[in-house]
């Protein structure tokens, strides 16, 4: 790397202080623990508790307003908690400032400095810490081979794509090996296709790390597609955290059902231990009821809906097509149901070619296994 994509201006006033390498260690493991924050009369966040595993990916999801930035903004020393603690490892950096708490952090807008080269700004961290300067090449030229960088050290900021200026503030976030790092809705500026792919770079890229990473997002398609486990927040409040495929299949309550997914909810009640009824059709699952305290509703994922009846042992909801929307590879197919409730699948579209659905104003009969039946408790505020 040429000798001026290295910094040569003066340390920052309050660096952290230099530590050894963290190579090979992976990440560090975060247990954040009755965390509240309030603002005169507006509760931000509120008794939240989370354990983070070292080596971890674990994304942050929920609506605007629900407390997610606030959090990653305590975890980074941004923001002060009104309440709780938290820990990175056995270390208590509650109050910790942000300097003192040897992170990495991507943020939505990279704050990149456009006066600076691609080298000097992923430089810029090991100039703050005061790292050895004989070891600034070496480090940079690795953190741009890891996001596929290689040859840009000399590139000015204003040179670069959307997509090139998230891999360098992604390479800056790394140069100094961090065991945690925060990002906080790293990807929103890109495109769709743009924005898939660096999904899948982000999944191959903390497999090569082994640090622990914590992600804000309001993308639950992005959210499923990279982490370990998702922490779903409401009003201030973890609501469910679990692995992507029991989020999605298991959700905890009505909330939940409607925000992953794609999924029509529709009150009902109980019918048995195994069993509601849907206006007058009884609707079996094979998971056990919640509790009948508060009102259930039946999610109905569209991609879990089927059309025919002759499944055996297979729910039957009987109705009319009212419209169909093309999609690209999918179509999805909105019915009527009997008693008016309106509910809608997904097919591939080249079923619509074959004629394997109806057409609009036809009868049409929607089938769906008890084993992906879902009844789900309202969310309570």
């Amino acid at each position: 790397m040429a000798a001026r994509s290295v910094p040569q201006a003066p340390s920052p006033e309050a660096p952290a202080q230099a530590g050894p390498s963290r190579r090979g260690e992976g990440g560090v493991a975060v247990s954040i623990r009755a965390a509240g924050k309030r603002y005169a009369d507006v509760v931000a966040l509120q008794d939240v508790s989370i354990d983070v595993a070292p080596g971890e990916f674990v994304s942050l999801l929920g609506p605007s307003g629900s407390g997610k930035t606030t959090l990653l903004g305590i975890l980074g020393g941004f923001v002060q908690p009104s309440s709780g603690s938290v820990h990175f490892g056995e270390r208590d950096v509650t109050f910790a400032p942000p300097h003192k708490r040897d992170i990495g952090i991507v943020f939505q807008n990279y704050a990149l400095f456009p006066h600076m080269s691609v080298g000097e700004n992923v430089a810029f961290p090991l100039r703050a810490r005061r790292q050895p300067k004989a070891e600034w090449a070496g480090k940079v030229a690795r953190a741009l081979r890891l996001v596929e960088l290689d040859g840009y050290a000399d590139r000015r900021i204003s040179q670069l794509s959307g997509g090139q200026r998230q891999r360098v503030a992604l390479a800056r976030a790394m140069v100094f090996e961090p065991r945690l790092i925060l990002m906080d809705e790293p990807l929103s500026a890109l495109d769709k296709q743009l924005r898939e792919a660096m999904q899948i770079e982000l999944r191959t890229l903390h497999r090569q790390l082994a640090a622990t990473i914590i992600y804000v997002t309001h993308d639950q398609r992005e959210a499923l597609t990279m982490s370990d486990r998702v922490a779903v927040l409401r009003n201030g409040r973890v609501v469910q955290i679990d692995p992507p495929e029991r989020l999605h299949d298991h959700p905890a309550d009505s909330f939940i059902a409607s925000f992953i997914g794609e999924a029509t909810l529709l009150p009902v009640t109980p019918a048995g231990p195994d069993a509601v009824r849907l206006g007058g059709v009884t609707i079996r699952t094979a998971r056990p009821l919640p509790a009948a305290s508060s009102r259930l509703f039946l999610a109905l994922q569209t991609e879990k809906l089927l059309i025919g009846d002759a499944v055996d042992g297979a729910n039957r909801l009987a109705g009319r097509v009212t419209e169909i929307v093309y999609q690209g590879e999918s179509s999805r197919v909105f019915v009527t149901l009997a008693d008016g409730s309106s509910i809608s699948l997904r097919q591939p579209s080249h079923h619509l070619a074959r004629r394997h659905v109806p057409a609009v104003g036809e009868p049409i009969t929607v089938t769906l296994h008890p084993e992906d039946t879902i009844v789900v408790p309202e969310a309570q505020d």
